[in-house]
């Protein structure tokens, strides 16, 4: 009798239990604590430029052995992130940087469902660039170049060290656009 009433029981819970409308639940992802927005002054004796960087990202000297001297990362520890920052002394060859920056940038193209071209003018401390917004899944979503059009030229790229999966890693990008632009606000030169 027991048996009975439990496979009784059994059955009518499997039949409560069905539903006609099944949706597959949508693939959850990681939170991420973002850092509280603090900043610090950055410059080097050895190089032209300074500027302000957050107090949750380091500094760190490239040590690729093509690696110029004023040529490093600026590393996002705690969101996986970080940005290749290159620098050269211009010597009338400031337009093939520009045009090789802008060649990177359109490389990326076979991934990115957009590339936004942000005019940087910063007159006052003369700087001068543009901010490539990258949307997609390309493997860098954001790169700059800045220059005084006469002895300076940067250039930088931001990457993850995840797949470039443009949905997950939205909030990380936008975080560290504020920064970046904070970066070529108070970029100044030597």
């Amino acid at each position: 009798m027991k048996r009975i009433i439990l496979s009784l029981i059994a059955v009518a819970s499997m039949l409560a239990s069905c539903t006609k409308d099944y949706a597959p639940k949508p693939r959850g992802y990681f939170r991420i604590d973002m850092p509280e927005k603090k900043y610090r002054h950055y410059f080097s004796p050895d190089c032209p430029f300074e500027f302000d960087l957050p107090v949750y990202a380091e500094v760190k000297k490239d040590s690729n052995r093509l690696a110029e001297p004023c040529w490093m990362y600026v590393v996002f520890p705690s969101l996986n992130a970080q940005l290749y920052f290159t620098y050269k002394t211009i010597h009338n060859d400031m337009e093939k940087y520009a045009e090789d920056s802008r060649t990177m940038v359109y490389k990326h193209t076979v991934k990115a469902s957009a590339i936004d071209e942000n005019v940087i003018n910063n007159v006052q401390n003369h700087v001068h660039g543009i901010m490539y917004d990258i949307g997609g899944n390309a493997a860098s979503n954001l790169q700059f170049y800045v220059t005084d059009s006469v002895n300076h030229f940067i250039r930088a790229s931001l990457y993850f060290n995840a797949p470039p999966q443009s949905d997950s890693l939205a909030p990380s990008i936008s975080f560290i656009r504020g920064d970046v632009l904070r970066l070529v606000n108070t970029l100044k030169w030597k």
